[in-house]
């Protein structure tokens, strides 16, 4: 895959029918997602559970695109090799989920995979300052992770702006996950953000049956995102 700033709109499966996931992962890229995005949670570092290596393993012959996966867990070490062998394209894990996120990312890259770093709202910027060598993506959580549907928390825009800076000239995505819509895409992308995550906000409305509604939402998403960066 070529980096490239260009924004892109990641549609979380958390939000798709759970009955029906090939069919759904195959309606969102058609109606122009540019990435599938996989939330994984555990119970335990987040109150929910959701994706374990099989059904990573079996929603990828349905997506044609990039698959990224967001590693909810910890420990998160000992799934790495699980996930990226079911298909992940990009692995995040959180730098919350242990003591040492630098090994995390190296052994991330051992699998051939892309990596990705997480951030909770608490967590400052600086945090990651020292990793960034290692990513390819530099993932900032605008709500408290667990949840779909929850609310945008503001203040993490200027987060995202102090990672932009951060980043420079290096080829780094700044991914945000939590409360994007027409409404607060273009605040982040204003900040420096490219990969947007939705779930709700892509697939109200529509279902499989009628995927309309999903291109209409990307649509809506991605054009208020690039009205922010002229």
């Amino acid at each position: 895959m070529t980096f490239d700033r260009k924004i892109k709109i990641a549609p979380s499966i958390l939000s798709a029918d759970f009955a029906d996931f090939g069919r759904e992962i195959r309606a969102i890229e058609a109606e122009g997602a540019d990435w599938v995005h996989v939330d994984v949670m555990d119970g335990h570092f987040v109150p929910n559970l959701t994706f374990g290596p099989p059904a990573v393993k079996a929603f990828r012959p349905h997506v044609t695109g990039f698959m990224d996966v967001h590693l909810m867990i910890a420990p998160v070490d000992p799934y790495i090799e699980a996930y990226a062998e079911a298909g992940a394209d990009m692995i995040t894990a959180h730098i919350e989920a242990g003591p040492h996120p630098h090994r995390t990312l190296q052994a991330i890259r051992a699998t051939g995979k892309k990596a990705g770093i997480a951030l909770n709202p608490g967590t400052p910027a600086e945090a990651v300052e020292y990793l960034l060598d290692l990513c390819d993506m530099v993932l900032v959580m605008t709500v408290n992770p667990g949840f779909g549907g929850q609310k945008f928390i503001h203040s993490q825009t200027a987060k995202i702006a102090r990672l932009r800076a951060m980043i420079g000239d290096r080829p780094i995505h700044i991914q945000v996950d939590g409360g994007v819509d027409p409404v607060t895409a273009p605040l982040v992308a204003a900040a420096g953000a490219n990969v947007l995550v939705a779930g709700s906000a892509v697939f109200k409305g529509g279902s499989v049956a009628d995927p309309a509604p999903y291109g209409a939402n990307i649509r809506a998403i991605r054009e208020a995102a690039e009205a922010a960066r002229r």
